[in-house]
């Protein structure tokens, strides 16, 4: 999958709001057709959201664009990818997925709507919702190669809240060990790993905050609820120059004291090793990868 920074929900029932988040500079989009389109809207909706996905790709084609579907026990997922399975979709955000045999019956229903309407290659973004997923992450993660990223709960009314029933504080020591097991999966797999949403909407210095908590435990993207977050998140998940400098200078100070025999040395007044120079290596493999990709979506060349 690719290194998404900021992922922003849209109504699918919404389609002006489309072209806000596009405006916004996310790096992905979730069209929704679950919990934030009414009732009675569903149906209509999943016309909007298919035309929405052909009228954003005519200008755009960086912009990661999945569908939230309703969950497998609505009985509506089928009808759901049956309408939305059209070029140009990137992948499906799969809720409510609890164990492998639910990613498994998401891949029935996707090979045949793939083959249908010659959409191939589709990938999953999956978030963790409930107890038992929590404890069946690692089960998940691996259950199938179209499962691409998993998100780590944190959000203070949804789903997760509810069952869990922890009180939610803005330092999030009540998710870490959430969180912390989705992290560890996500690593297992070899799969993106997205910290989950803010919802104080007019907190931008606490979002940045809660984001850079993200970063530091070990997510590289972040769910976004509303345009004006998209800044914020993208800035925090970016690599900075001070850090692509950082790195650098201890990759070619190392490289250079290797060549002259030496397997250990001081970098600026640090002890490194040859581990320190394998992480710095993937680091900038994957700062390179979010770089190219923000630069694209600026139209960089």
């Amino acid at each position: 999958m690719q290194p998404y920074r900021s992922i922003l929900f849209v109504p699918g029932h919404r389609p002006r709001w489309v072209d806000k988040a596009i405006a916004a500079g996310a790096d992905c989009l979730v069209l929704d057709l679950e919990d934030s389109v009414p009732a009675l809207e569903k149906e209509s909706a999943r016309a909007t959201v298919a035309e929405s996905i052909a009228r954003v790709r005519e200008t755009s084609t960086d912009v990661g664009l999945f569908v939230r579907v309703n969950p497998l026990a609505t009985k509506m997922t089928g009808a759901d990818l049956e309408a939305v399975v059209v070029p140009g979709l990137t992948g499906v955000f799969a809720p409510k997925i609890e164990q492998a045999a639910d990613v498994l019956q998401y891949d029935a229903l996707l090979d045949h709507f793939e083959h249908r309407n010659g959409v191939p290659g589709l990938e999953y973004i999956v978030p963790i919702e409930t107890v038992k997923a929590i404890h069946n992450c690692l089960e998940v993660a691996t259950a199938s190669l179209r499962v691409g990223a998993m998100i780590g709960p944190s959000a203070e009314h949804a789903d997760i809240a509810r069952e869990v029933g922890y009180e939610w504080t803005p330092e999030g020591l009540e998710t870490l060990y959430l969180r912390s097991r989705v992290l560890l999966a996500c690593r297992e797999a070899k799969i993106h790993a997205l910290t989950g949403l803010w919802e104080d909407l007019d907190n931008l210095d606490g979002l940045r905050q809660f984001a850079v908590r993200g970063r530091q435990l070990g997510f590289r993207g972040m769910i976004v609820i509303h345009p004006t977050h998209v800044e914020t998140v993208n800035d925090v998940f970016c690599p900075s120059d001070a850090d692509i400098e950082f790195y650098r200078g201890l990759v070619e100070s190392y490289e250079k004291a290797e060549a002259q025999g030496t397997g250990a040395l001081r970098y600026r007044g640090l002890h490194i090793d040859r581990a320190h120079y394998d992480k710095a290596i993937q680091w900038l493999e994957r700062a390179e990868s979010v770089r190219l990709r923000a630069g694209a979506e600026r139209g960089e060349q």
